[in-house]
C-alpha cells in the first residue's frame, strides 16, 4: 500500500498530496527541505500573538495552504480554458507552494530593517528568487525540467507574460490572499472579515477580456471573471480584506511591538558595523551577529529565524549597552510603548471625512517632522519616539501597467463583465485607510508633552 501523503490543516483540514503525480510527490519533497522548514520558524503574523495569542500559525502551513487552494483555483481553469497548458498550470502550483520562501525573522519588521539598512537578504522577494533559482529547492524542483525552477521563480516574482496561470499565485483574487484571509481570520479568532469562499469558487469563470498600453489595444486576455450570483459574496470579499488592516494586520499593539523590534535589531547592526561587537550581549558566533556582519550572504540569511531573535532576548537584556538592554526587556516583558492616534485625534477634532483628506495628510506630514526634529535632538539611550504610518487601499481598479488580471470582473444581468468597483456602490465608496501614530515610553513625561504640544498646534492651526 503506498505511503499517503497528507498534512492535517486547521482550515484546510486534510491536504493531501497525490503521490502517484510527478509533480506533487516533487512539491512533497520540496516540504521536506531546509529553507521550506526553516518556514515553520517563521510567524505568518508576526506579532499578532501579542494582541491575538492564537496567532501563531507559521508560514510553512500558510504556503501549504496557498498550494492548496491554487489546486481549487487550477481546476476551475481547467474547467473553462481550452486547451489547458499543463506545463503552466505545474510551474504556478508550484510557485504557489514557495512563493514565500525568503520572509525573515517576523516578515514585516525585517524587511524594515532591510530598508533602513539597504539588505539585499532582507528583501524577501530576493531571497525568494535566489532560493527558488538556486537552493536545494531548485535541485529538487530540476525533477520536472532544467528550467522548471527559473520558471516558478519568473511567477513568483512577476516576471514576463502574466497569463491566467500566473493569476492563482498573484492577483487581487488569488490564492494567497485567499488562504490567508480566512487563516489569519480563524487564527486570531476574530469574527471580522468572512467570506464565503465555497460560493466564489462555484461562481468563478475565465473569459476574455481585452488590454492595452497606453490607450493602444493590444489585444484580450483570459482572467478570472465572477459570475452575476457572486456580486455579494464579491463584496464580502473585498470588506472582508479591507477590514482585517485596522482590526489585525495594522493593529497598534502589533505595530508597536514591531517598531521596537525594528530599533532593537538596528541598533544590533549599528554596533556591529561599528567593531563594537562586546556591546551588543551576544557572541560573535550567534546568527545576528554574523548576519549584521555579513548581510549579503543567503547562509547568514537562512540562519535567520523568529526562534533566533526570541533566544537572543535574554542575552540582549544583559548586554552593555543601553539601548539594546532597554528594547530587548520591553519587548520579553511586554512592557509596550504608549500609543498616541494622531489621525483619530484629527478625527475627533475635524471628523471622520477631514481625517482622511489631503488636508490631514499635510498636516500629519508636518508632525512628523517636527518630531522627527525634536527626537533627533533628544537622544537619550533607546528612541523615546517611535512614528508609525501606514496606507491600504480597499481595492485597486483596472491600471494599464497590471491589466485585466489585477482587477476583480463581475458579470452583470445583461451579460457583460465590469470592473467590481463599477457595479457595487458599496466597494466604489470605501475609502483608503491611513494611519499615523506615535509611541512613547510611558515613563517619559517629557516626550508625550511634547507630543500633545505639536499634534495640537498643528490642529490649532489648520482650524484656523
Amino acid at each position: 500500500m503506498p505511503k499517503q501523503l497528507r498534512i492535517r490543516d486547521p482550515l484546510h483540514d486534510l491536504i493531501e498530496f497525490d503521490e502517484g503525480s510527478h509533480l506533487e510527490n516533487v512539491l512533497w519533497r520540496v516540504i521536506q527541505t531546509r529553507p521550506f522548514q526553516r518556514l515553520r520558524r517563521i510567524k505568518q503574523l508576526g506579532f499578532s500573538d501579542f494582541v491575538y495569542p492564537g496567532a501563531t500559525h507559521s508560514r510553512l502551513v500558510h504556503s501549504i495552504g496557498v498550494f492548496h487552494t491554487a489546486r481549487r483555483l487550477m481546476k476551475v481553469i481547467e474547467k473553462h480554458v481550452s486547451p489547458y497548458e499543463q506545463a503552466r498550470a505545474d510551474q504556478a502550483l508550484a510557485a504557489a507552494l514557495v512563493h514565500d520562501l525568503g520572509h525573515g525573522p517576523f516578515s514585516h519588521a525585517f524587511e524594515a530593517l532591510g530598508m533602513r539598512f539597504d539588505l539585499r537578504m532582507a528583501d524577501h522577494e530576493a531571497v525568494s528568487d535566489m532560493l527558488i533559482r538556486k537552493s536545494e529547492v531548485a535541485e529538487v524542483l530540476r525533477e520536472l525540467g532544467s528550467g522548471f525552477p527559473d520558471d516558478v521563480a519568473d511567477i513568483v516574482r512577476s516576471a514576463g507574460t502574466r497569463t491566467i496561470y500566473s493569476a492563482v499565485v498573484s492577483s487581487q483574487f488569488d490564492a494567497d490572499r485567499l488562504d490567508y484571509m480566512r487563516r489569519d481570520r480563524l487564527m486570531t479568532g476574530s469574527e471580522h472579515a468572512h467570506i464565503d469562499f465555497e460560493w466564489l469558487v462555484a461562481n468563478l469563470e475565465v473569459d476574455m477580456l481585452p488590454y492595452g498600453v497606453d490607450q493602444t489595444p493590444l489585444g484580450q486576455i483570459q482572467t478570472f471573471v465572477l459570475g452575476r450570483k457572486a456580486i455579494f459574496a464579491a463584496e464580502a470579499y473585498v470588506l472582508g480584506l479591507f477590514q482585517l488592516y485596522p482590526t489585525i494586520y495594522y493593529h497598534k499593539t502589533t505595530r508597536g511591538v514591531e517598531k521596537l523590534c525594528i530599533e532593537l535589531l538596528a541598533r544590533l547592526i549599528t554596533l556591529v558595523k561599528d567593531g563594537s561587537i562586546k556591546q551588543v550581549g551576544l557572541p560573535s558566533t550567534h546568527p545576528l551577529v554574523k548576519f549584521a556582519k555579513h548581510p549579503d550572504q543567503i547562509e547568514a540569511a537562512l540562519a535567520l529565524d523568529d526562534t533566533v531573535v526570541w533566544g537572543a532576548l535574554p542575552l540582549f537584556v544583559d548586554a552593555k549597552d543601553e539601548c539594546i538592554a532597554h528594547l530587548a526587556k520591553r519587548m520579553r516583558d511586554r512592557q509596550l510603548y504608549k500609543c498616541i492616534d494622531v489621525r483619530a485625534r484629527i478625527a475627533h477634532d475635524r471628523g471622520d471625512a477631514e481625517a482622511a483628506s489631503p488636508e490631514a495628510d499635510a498636516v500629519c506630514g508636518n508632525i512628523r517632522d517636527e518630531l522627527v526634529t525634536w527626537s533627533t535632538k533628544h537622544k537619550n539611550g533607546a528612541p523615546r519616539i517611535l512614528l508609525d504610518e501606514a496606507v491600504r487601499s480597499p481595492y485597486n481598479r483596472l491600471t494599464e501597467t497590471k491589466g485585466p488580471l489585477n482587477q476583480i470582473n463581475i458579470r452583470t444581468e445583461g451579460d457583460k463583465l465590469v470592473d467590481l468597483a463599477e457595479r457595487s456602490k458599496v466597494v466604489a465608496q470605501l475609502e483608503t485607510y491611513k494611519a499615523f501614530r506615535v509611541y512613547y515610553a510611558e515613563n517619559d513625561t517629557e516626550a508625550m508633552d511634547q507630543i500633545n504640544q505639536i499634534i495640537d498646534a498643528r490642529i490649532q492651526r489648520w482650524q484656523t
